[in-house]
């Protein structure tokens, strides 16, 4: 706890979304008094929900990993997570299918994993030893980066070469190949390639433009589970909202912000809501992304606008289809991909020519598989992702291009084997990238924040603290570590850190 002062140094964070909540638990535990002003009627920012009809829909993140991230923030308010959320395994992790008729499911469990490995053309061990391989590299990945990017709270190449040296990122950190290269030298079967490549989703960017040490993801899932939140993924935002209540920090709903509002010198003295409401404090947290803020909350110049958006590029967005219908598809699992016959294609018309793919591979989500409570009985309850690109002024789409889309992608998925999806669906709800963008303030509609890309920014995202104002700073997917739920909650935990030291600093 900041001790020594007459009062608590105090902060207002805008915006409720993941990394937001983390950052107010985690400053108000250091004993800063803390109020969250957020613009829409209910905390979690993309992590939201739909009900209608009996069907329950998460509207946002739908896979649940790396658990510890989470245990760690409420072991940093003195609270046990498990009395606020509630957790249950997803077994399998994942079901791919492919378009000729190979179907194959990835396991944690060695036995289960193997046994799928015999689906595919070739020798079974060379496929099993292929896989040990590969997740042995990776595995190194995730230790590498976990060590100082995740813990350290890394922020930038020059912070990224100091703590590991020059020695240890030409040795052990795999910068020099793409993700996809890396993957190509490891598997020799085309579907496992394609799988993994895939991984790539939790941050939508591309395989082929991902540093190599970015296949660290898939060792998220196999050494550290994949979950469900019980009762749906929400319950995660409402268990963040009851250690707030619990904490006693304010949280104002329905509280548009107008203005971040400067001081004298590179200071900011609080926020200006759209109702005319000041707030004073000594410090801000950020959590709408940093290029809209800095162009919708700021008077700032626009060559640093522009400066910033050249590096810190907008993520994939998506077409997000919810549908409710009135039979079950028991081919299904609970996650699924139907993946491109071209997925370098995919990935190609995706982040480098921005057009809306004609093939896409797709993320299709059943939670009725983990929680049948989702849907009404004999019903199932769909979600349906394919990435494209964010909305770019100079590349305009229409909506009847992001439907042509929709029907594109709903013909592949009856011809993959879901028979007749459209005549069983009887609720239906779409979110195109204009709408995220409009929920969210999301740059771009971005739905996880800034690309990964080598050669735009050395797979960096934006830093935590800002460079115009030294008591300015941001928190969630468009800010390292980047984009998915430990991610933007990890990222909070690390603002608060950098807060800490700034006000240490500040009082000698």
């Amino acid at each position: 706890m900041i001790k020594g002062e007459k009062r608590n140094k105090s902060v207002v964070v805008v915006g409720a979304g993941l990394g937001g909540l983390s950052a107010a638990i985690s400053l108000r535990a250091e004993g800063f008094d803390v109020r969250i002003v957020e613009k829409n009627t209910q905390i979690g920012g993309k992590l939201n929900f739909l009900e209608r009809e009996g069907f329950g829909f998460d509207l946002g993140p739908s896979i649940f990993t790396l658990p510890q991230i989470f245990r760690d923030l409420f072991d940093r308010a003195g609270k046990e997570m498990d009395d606020y959320v509630e957790l249950q395994s997803v077994v399998p992790h994942w079901r791919n299918f492919f378009e000729d008729g190979l179907t194959l499911d990835l396991h944690e469990e060695p036995d289960l994993m193997k046994a799928e490995l015999g689906k595919l053309d070739g020798d079974i061990e060379k496929h099993w030893k292929q896989l040990q391989d590969f997740l042995q590299y990776a595995r190194k990945q995730y230790e590498i980066v976990d060590e100082g990017y995740f813990d350290k709270g890394l922020d930038n190449l020059w912070e990224f070469i100091r703590y590991y040296g020059f020695k240890r990122l030409g040795n052990e950190i795999d910068y020099k190949n793409t993700m996809a290269e890396s993957i190509s030298e490891r598997f020799d079967s085309e579907p496992m390639r394609r799988i993994f490549e895939y991984f790539i989703k939790y941050v939508g960017s591309s395989a082929h433009a991902a540093p190599g040490y970015m296949n660290l993801m898939p060792i998220i899932q196999f050494d550290y589970g994949l979950w469900y939140v019980k009762g749906g993924m929400y319950n995660l935002a409402r268990g963040l909202g009851k250690l707030c209540d619990d904490l006693g920090i304010a949280v104002e709903l329905n509280a548009p912000v107008a203005s971040i509002n400067p001081a004298s010198g590179k200071q900011v003295s609080g926020i200006t809501l759209e109702n005319g409401e000041t707030i004073a404090a000594d410090y801000v947290v950020c959590n709408m992304e940093v290029i809209p803020a800095y162009e919708r909350l700021l008077d700032t110049p626009k060559r640093f606008v522009k400066k910033l958006s050249k590096r810190f590029i907008p993520a994939c967005s998506g077409i997000v289809v919810h549908l409710g219908t009135d039979r079950v598809y028991p081919q299904l699992a609970h996650h699924n991909f139907f993946y491109s016959k071209d997925q370098s294609k995919h990935f190609n018309t995706v982040f480098n020519e921005g057009k809306l793919p004609d093939d896409p591979t797709i993320y299709l989500v059943a939670p009725t598989r983990s929680d049948p409570s989702k849907a009404p009985e004999g019903c199932d309850n769909i979600k349906i992702l394919p990435h494209i690109p964010p909305i770019n002024p100079d590349k305009p789409v229409s909506h009847e291009d992001y439907m042509a889309l929709k029907d594109r992608v709903i013909d592949k998925l009856e011809r993959m084997g879901l028979t007749d999806l459209r005549k069983h669906t009887i609720v239906e709800d779409t979110l195109t990238p204009v709408d995220i963008e409009e929920m969210y303030n999301s740059n771009g509609g971005s739905i996880y924040g800034v690309v990964t890309d080598w050669k735009k920014n050395f797979g960096f995202k934006a830093p935590k603290q800002s460079s115009r104002f030294k008591n300015l700073f941001f928190t969630g997917g468009s800010v390292n570590p980047g984009g998915g739920m430990p991610m933007a909650v990890l990222c909070g935990q690390k603002v608060s850190d950098r807060l800490v030291a700034a006000e240490t600093k500040r009082r000698g």
